[in-house]
Formats: C-alpha cells, sequence, structure tokens
C-alpha cells in the first residue's frame, strides 16, 4: 500500500545566487534574490507563495517575505533548527502542508553569509544544540563542528580501517565534478597529494576535509503535485522523505556509539515511504560538511555495509558514470555552503535532466540527504515523473 504522502508534493521551482566567497549582502538579501530566481522558475508570481520556511539562523522571518515579495495568503510560516539537516527535513514539513491543502506553494530558502557573515562563535550561540557542547567539551577547547566530528571519524579509521586516502577520493572527486559546474567557489583541479598536504584542522580532518565557508542564497519551492504538472519545468516528485534524531545525550563525545546518527533512522523510513531500495538509486547528492561524514551516511543508508563505506568510494565508484555518482555540482566542499538545499537544487536538475556538463544518464530516481549539528538527519528520495 502506497504511504498517504507518496508523490503527492513536488519541487516546481529552484533558484540560487552566485556562490563566493566575499558579499555586501545580507543574509536576508540573498535569501530574497535566490527567492525570486526560484519563483521565476516555477513560472509563479510571488503572490503565489503561500507558505515559508526559512533557514534559521541567517536572517528572514514571515514578516520579512510578506514586506519584501508581497505575500497576501501567508498560511504558513516556520523554522526548522536542525543546522544541517534543516533543509531536507523542511521537503517533509513542506510536503505535508501542500498534501493536506494547508499550502499550495511553500518556499524554502537560504541566505548564508558563513564568510563574510557570522562564523563559529556566533553560530554556537544561536544553537540550542550546542549547550552540550559548552558544558563538557568547550571547557577543553573542543567547540567546532571538524573537533566535534574528527572523533567519529578517527574511532571508524581505528575500527574498520578507513584511511586518509578514502578521505582524499571524496574530496578529490567532489571538486572534479565542481569543475564542471561553473557557479561554484572551488574551480582547480585537487590531486590526492594536495589534499594530504593541507594543512591539519582537527586530526584527521585536514583542510580539505572540511566544508567551506562561503556566501551565497538558494531556494525552492514546494507545489502539490497535481498543480506542479501545470507549471513551467518537468515534474520531480517527492517520493519518501524522513527526519531523524540521535539519541540521548545530546553531546557526541558521550554516547556510547560515535557513529550511529539521526540518519539511521531516518533513511529506512523514508525508502519505505517510496517503496524502493538503494540499489535503485541512480544518483545521490550527500550532504558533505566533511568527507567522512559521506563515507558514514553512505554506510547509514545501506549502500554498503558498516565499516565498508571507506573502500566503498573508490576506483571511480562515487564519480560520473560510476555506480552512484555523488555530489555532481560539487557539494559544500567545493561549489559552496548554504546548508545542503544547493545537494536539493541539484538533485532536482539532474533528474529535469538539466545538469549541462556533470548530468549522470537517464537519471529517474535521486536521493539527497541534510546531516547537521549533534547528529540529526534528515533524508529525501525525488523521482522524475512520467
Amino acid at each position: 500500500m502506497a504511504h498517504t504522502l507518496r508523490d503527492k508534493a513536488a519541487i516546481s521551482g529552484i533558484g540560487e545566487t552566485a556562490y563566493t566567497r566575499g558579499t555586501t549582502q545580507s543574509g536576508l538579501a540573498l535569501q530574497l534574490e535566490a527567492s525570486l530566481r526560484a519563483i521565476d522558475d516555477a513560472g509563479l508570481n510571488p503572490r503565489d507563495i503561500d507558505g515559508v520556511i526559512p533557514y534559521f539562523p541567517g536572517g528572514g522571518i514571515a514578516e520579512d517575505f510578506i514586506a519584501n515579495l508581497g505575500l497576501p495568503d501567508l498560511a504558513l510560516s516556520v523554522f526548522i533548527p536542525m543546522g544541517g539537516a534543516t533543509c531536507v527535513a523542511a521537503l517533509q514539513t513542506a510536503a505535508m502542508a501542500v498534501a493536506t491543502g494547508v499550502c499550495r506553494n511553500v518556499l524554502i530558502s537560504v541566505g548564508r553569509t558563513g564568510y563574510s557573515g557570522a562564523r563559529v562563535a556566533t553560530r554556537l550561540q544561536q544553537f540550542p544544540q550546542f549547550a552540550m557542547a559548552a558544558e563538557f567539551e568547550a571547557p577543553i577547547g573542543m567547540f567546532a563542528p571538524a573537533q566535534l566530528y574528527a572523533q567519529g571519524a578517527r574511532h571508524h579509521m581505528e575500527l574498520y580501517g578507513t584511511t586518509t586516502r578514502h578521505f582524499a577520493e571524496v574530496a578529490v572527486v567532489t571538486r572534479r565534478h565542481a569543475i564542471l559546474n561553473g557557479n561554484v567557489v572551488m574551480n582547480k583541479p585537487l590531486t590526492v597529494e594536495e589534499h594530504h598536504a593541507s594543512r591539519m584542522i582537527a586530526d584527521p580532518f585536514r583542510l580539505f576535509d572540511c566544508s567551506l565557508e562561503s556566501d551565497g542564497g538558494a531556494a525552492v519551492i514546494v507545489s502539490a503535485s497535481d498543480h506542479a504538472r501545470d507549471l513551467r519545468k518537468p515534474l520531480v516528485t517527492i517520493m519518501g522523505v524522513a527526519e531523524g534524531h540521535p539519541e540521548s545525550p545530546a553531546s557526541i563525545a558521550q554516547r556510547p556509539d560515535l557513529l550511529e546518527f539521526g540518519l539511521a533512522k531516518a533513511a529506512p523510513r523514508a525508502f519505505g515511504m517510496a517503496g524502493v531500495g538503494p540499489k535503485e538509486i541512480d544518483v545521490a547528492e550527500i550532504y558533505d560538511c566533511f568527507t567522512f561524514t559521506v563515507i558514514n551516511q553512505l554506510e547509514l543508508l545501506g549502500f554498503c555495509k558498516k565499516g565498508e563505506g571507506g573502500p566503498f568510494v573508490m576506483d571511480g565508484r562515487i564519480a560520473l558514470g560510476g555506480d552512484l555518482p555523488i555530489n555532481t555540482h560539487g557539494g559544500l566542499l567545493s561549489q559552496g555552503h548554504v546548508v545542503g538545499l544547493n545537494h536539493v537544487i541539484e538533485l532536482t536538475r539532474q533528474l529535469r535532466r538539466d545538469a549541462g556538463k556533470a548530468q549522470v544518464k537517464d537519471a529517474e530516481l535521486g536521493l539527497v540527504t541534510g546531516y547537521g549539528d549533534m547528529g540529526d538527519g534528515s533524508v529525501a528520495i525525488l523521482r522524475r515523473a512520467a
């Protein structure tokens, strides 16, 4: 029996700004620019938007969108404070809103000045999830995301023999894809040797294992599928979507298992809703805050067994033309950091067959993940509708 939410919602519009390192625009201004592009892409008018899910933090509340875009009939405004898991989790909220008739067109937007504006210290204050880190880790100088997730990476290396060569493969392949894109921060080739020679950030993470700090905006519109069929672009429906949260305690370092995150709960829900399995996925956009988190997520999603993520990414398997092309736009590692909404945009382009030089041939079914803060996870499975 089909899940009641399956295919009831579709991504009808996508938009993004240039991704840069340096801007005079605010987070709100970047959100609005990307939002207008998404609205135009869908063939809609701003007045057609009746739901907004802006990224928090970064500027933008309901009244900002009403005042700047002119939204006379806003029926829904939501914040989802899940860090990097926010944007894909927002797809679930938006899908529920349009499937139940609460809204017709929900705008999800991000405006981020990660390079020009707020840095780690400000972000720690904005997210309550970091309270446990402030209590237990911060006193010994461990509070940056790279420090927190490095523990799991090192643990995985000790348990399963994962190596920095495996990490480098993720970084190098992702950079190769980014160069095909055009709208990216990092547009020069990266070699394994350059990865290994880059400075240490938090052992075992080196510079090129870490996502960018960049500036930019991104937006998507989720519409009721029956309405989206009449809009401008090919229909890309949400087959399955879910979010998951880690076990208590909130502090990563205090958990009995450093490698088990909310994605482990979200993945079976999303696959179950969609009625498909990992082997049926043609292309995947995996949240890449760090190279290791890509490897860990591939295991949690069921693309390979636990402990086999390192070998899985080797030998061209995750590159264009491989068994499972991932992060075909360059991801957070090489394109830009807009909290993963660019991953949703890229998957939509892939399924529209509009991804240019990075197009995965005959892509029909794709997966996108979010991965945030102390281990929140979200996953969506999208398909190109006939």
